[in-house]
This record gives C-alpha cells, structure tokens and sequence, in this order.
C-alpha cells in the first residue's frame, strides 16, 4: 500500500474498518507506514451497525447474554435507517493513469480440475463474489425468501435463506445496506414487517459475537466459560473423521456434512445439528468442529465461527445449555419432514444404504450427561482408533 500511494502521490487511503485482532493489528502497521510518508489512513466502520465494544451495560460493562445487548443496540440508534451515516465521495478525484499490475488471472487462482475432468467447486456456484453478487442475493432474499422466513427459517427443505452471510463476511455489503432495504420492504409491505425484524436480530447476533469477540480475542481457542475447561472430551479421530465425511448414521448431519463438502455452506438450522453432535454425542473438543467448519465454510468468520461453536457446546457467552441435546432423528422430522433435504445433498438417503449409526442416541445423551457433571476433572477420556 505504501509503494502504490508512492506511484500515485495519494495523500489519503480511505479503507474499512477491520475489528478482528490480526486485522486491527495490520491496520496499525499500514497507519505507521503510511504516516512515514505523510499519508492519512481514514477507517470507517462500514461493517457493523456498532463498534465492538462500544455498547455497553450502565455500569460500563460488556454484554455477555444477547437479548438485553439487542435491546441496548435498539436503544442506541444504531437500527434506525435515518440515523446511516453517509460518506460523500462525489469530489474524490479520479486517478487516470494506474501503475502496472497483475492481472486476477496472473494470480491463478481458479480451482483446478481433477483427473477425471471434474470441477471441485462447482457446487460453490451459489455464491458470486463481489458487491453485484452481494447485492443480488438481497434482491432474490427480499423478494423470494423474506416473506417466510419468521416461520421457516429453521426448514433446510425450503430455500429461504439469504446468502449473504459471505458478502457480509467479506465487506462485499454492509448491514446498513440490508437495514436500508429490509425497512423500504417492510414499508411497502405491512406483511414483512415481522420477518424483517427477525432479520434484524440475526445482523445483531453478529454483532454481538464481534462483541465476545473483542472481549475474548482468542475465542477460537479458549472457552468463554472457565468451568469448561476441564470438561472430559473424547480423542476419537476415527469417529471425528465420520462425522467430516457425514457417515455417522444419522441421515440430517451425514446431509449436512456433505453439504458443508460441496457448496462450501450449510443451512442454519443442520449446523447446530451437526455441531451438537459432534460435541455431545461424539464428546469431541468443539475446537476441532470449529476449526472443521473454518477450512471449509465460505462464510468462516472469525467471531460468528468459534461463536456459534461456544454457543452449542454450552461453553459460550448466552450459550444454550449443555443439556440440551438436539436428537438428531426427531430435528429431522421436524424440520425437513419429507427428506428433500437429506435426499438433496446424501445419495445414501435416495437409495436407503444409511451407514449405521456410529452411537446410540440414548447412551450417547446419557455419556454426554455424565461428561458434563465431570467437567470440572481435568482427564480427558481417550479413545484406542487403531483399525
């Protein structure tokens, strides 16, 4: 950045402005750098509605449950379209000539095709990257997935999620933009008023996990909750390995797995499934799902990611308790009751050739049980996988 602002004798870089901990140390070298060369650097908070941190309890103190930071974050202004800041760029002069520099197809960045001639990512097509991307998966949300989505957001069997969370992971819109659009929808649709608020709350659970986030910066690797930290978690490579490879007997989470394999994304609803059943009905370290899910999500982030993660396993700021333990089977029955989803995205559920499952659902909800009422013991339980 400093050799271009060399080439093109800039005296300001305007750039967004990063809240994740190697980021924001980044940007604190590139503020020196350029201040060695008397450039201003200008960050704007275009990401989020708040700075993390910024909302805070009366007595100064960050949030630790959602509903109330929710609330203080209504309270502040900051969900009030009038209320967007703007930033005029109308007399920013253009550069006419750029200094030389590779071309995106130099960089070849393009997934290569296998021996067999097949395309890896192809299932990731779903996705257009960059901002005209970002703004038609809004457009399609709005006009084919807002109106249901209150009721059947939980439904893997129905198309009505966003697709956004990519864009918004990568700053390819702003959630002032979906502020702007679910407002002007809900304006001339007195029926999406509801659902339009409960995607509002969605863009503060992001929020508020930039928020854990900024109070816990390695929350990847540490559990929020210290009486976690000797919970008895199991080292079971081969079952952790059927649970990446969705062969785990469950028809929903073997669905989802594969999903999460070749498009890059699960729904909602199936990683909670499948998060909770690695981390009670596996016992596996909710750190080795995380870390799963953060290679092969399009949507990894670094505070929903391990966020999410620490809510499931119980261990997290708000987080459900560990007790409760979603049964893979009845969650499959309730929220894609005719097997579209399954039969979309594993073969096995089209033939009816399940694997069989690797745990008993009852024992394993009686195992997870006892492991909780153990967590303050320091031993770990290891499991002999040589095969």
């Amino acid at each position: 950045m400093a050799d271009l602002c060399r080439k093109t004798s800039a005296k300001t870089v305007i750039c967004s402005k990063t809240f994740e901990p190697v980021s924001e140390e980044s940007d604190r070298e590139l503020a020196t750098a350029l201040a060695d060369l008397d450039v201003e650097l200008q960050c704007h908070n275009t990401g989020f509605l708040t700075e993390p941190g910024d909302i805070r309890t009366k007595e100064n103190n960050p949030y630790r449950v959602y509903t109330p930071f929710f609330k203080a974050v209504d309270a502040s202004g900051a969900l009030n379209v009038d209320s967007i800041p703007t930033l005029s760029t109308h007399d920013w002069p253009a550069l006419v000539h750029w200094p030389p520099s590779l071309a995106i197809d130099d960089l070849n960045l393009k997934p290569k095709k296998t021996l067999s001639g097949k395309d890896w990512s192809e299932g990731f097509s779903i996705f257009k990257p960059g901002e005209p991307g970002a703004r038609g998966a809004l457009r399609r949300f709005l006009a084919h997935g807002l109106a249901d989505y209150e009721d059947g957001r939980d439904r893997p069997d129905k198309d009505l999620t966003s697709y956004l969370s990519p864009h918004l992971r990568f700053g390819e819109i702003s959630p002032h933009r979906i502020l702007i659009e679910l407002d002007k929808a809900a304006r001339d649709h007195l029926r999406l008023a509801a659902p339009a608020e409960k995607f509002r709350k969605e863009l503060v659970w992001r929020e508020f996990n930039y928020n854990i986030l900024h109070l816990q910066p390695r929350l990847d690797a540490h559990n929020f909750r210290d009486d976690f930290n000797g919970f008895p978690w199991r080292d079971s490579d081969k079952d952790f390995r059927a649970w990446t490879r969705g062969e785990t007997g469950y028809p929903l989470v073997d669905a989802g797995m594969k999903q999460l394999w070749q498009t890059g994304f699960m729904h909602n609803r199936v990683r909670m499934v499948c998060a909770s059943f690695l981390v009670k009905h596996l016992l596996i370290d909710w750190r080795r799902g995380e870390q799963w899910f953060w290679d092969c999500l399009v949507d990894a982030d670094p505070a929903n990611n391990p966020g999410n993660w620490q809510w499931v396993a119980g261990c997290g700021a708000d987080a459900a308790p560990y007790f409760r333990i979603f049964n893979p089977t009845t969650q499959a029955d309730k929220f894609d009751p005719d097997g579209l989803y399954r039969r979309r995205f594993d073969k096995s559920a089209e033939e009816g050739s399940h694997h069989a499952p690797i745990v008993d659902h009852a024992f394993a909800r009686d195992r997870a049980l006892d492991a909780y009422r153990r967590r303050d013991r320091p031993e770990r339980d290891k499991d002999d996988d040589s095969d």
